[in-house]
């Protein structure tokens, strides 16, 4: 398990490596692919005018800020019930996400799509909303998983895979990002939330939990 997550994460570096280099150097299959999207995007847009305002919605009601809300909730439960692990985890892991995409979107510096088609504050690369959602679906299930019934786990992943792939394209089709800052977006979050598992380990104390009531 070890070995995969660290190939994981390694791979997840080299992709969000790759999507920064590639629309700086303007790779030519990249730009094809961002373009691509984003003009197919936009003509079903022009066509349906209900489509920019059915995506807003999504983006907004699954929207980081959304995950943070729920995120600090649970914060203060965990620590009125003296979690304290499983609360610092998700004080860094999604309260501290926020931080994390402004400081990306400031070391790259890209523009938003020209056709973008919703207000969206500050700049394009990385997403904020694949960033953020990845990270707080994955922080969140990370918690809840172990206190879940196990004929609710798999729906509750498939449904936080799905939250985390819908509002990644929600965020092309509205043309607010290219595909590859939420690609970027995806895999720095995936990175961050492997560190945030690294350095808090909320699962000790899960395990510190087992073993004193056995």
């Amino acid at each position: 398990m070890k070995r995969w997550t660290a190939w994981s994460a390694a791979v997840s570096v080299l992709i969000y490596a790759a999507m920064w280099i590639g629309w700086v150097q303007d790779w030519a299959w990249l730009a094809a692919v961002d373009n691509g999207l984003l003009a197919g995007f936009h003509a079903v847009a022009v066509a349906h005018p209900l489509w920019v305002p059915a995506w807003n919605v999504l983006c907004t009601v699954l929207s980081p800020t959304t995950f943070r809300i729920a995120g600090l909730v649970l914060i203060v439960w965990l620590l009125n019930r003296r979690h304290l692990r499983l609360a610092l985890f998700l004080v860094v892991s999604v309260e501290i996400s926020g931080p994390l995409t402004e400081f990306a979107k400031w070391l790259a510096d890209r523009p938003r799509p020209d056709t973008q088609m919703a207000y969206a504050l500050g700049t394009s690369f990385p997403s904020g909303h694949a960033l953020g959602v990845m990270v707080s679906v994955l922080a969140l299930l990370t918690v809840a998983w172990p206190v879940i019934a196990e004929r609710w786990l798999i729906p509750l992943a498939v449904l936080g895979g799905v939250a985390i792939i819908a509002v990644g394209i929600g965020r092309v089709a509205l043309n607010v990002h290219h595909p590859s800052d939420v690609v970027a977006g995806w895999a720095l979050g995936y990175v961050y939330y492997l560190l945030c598992l690294a350095v808090c380990r909320p699962m000790a104390e899960r395990r510190a939990e087992s073993g004193t009531a056995q």
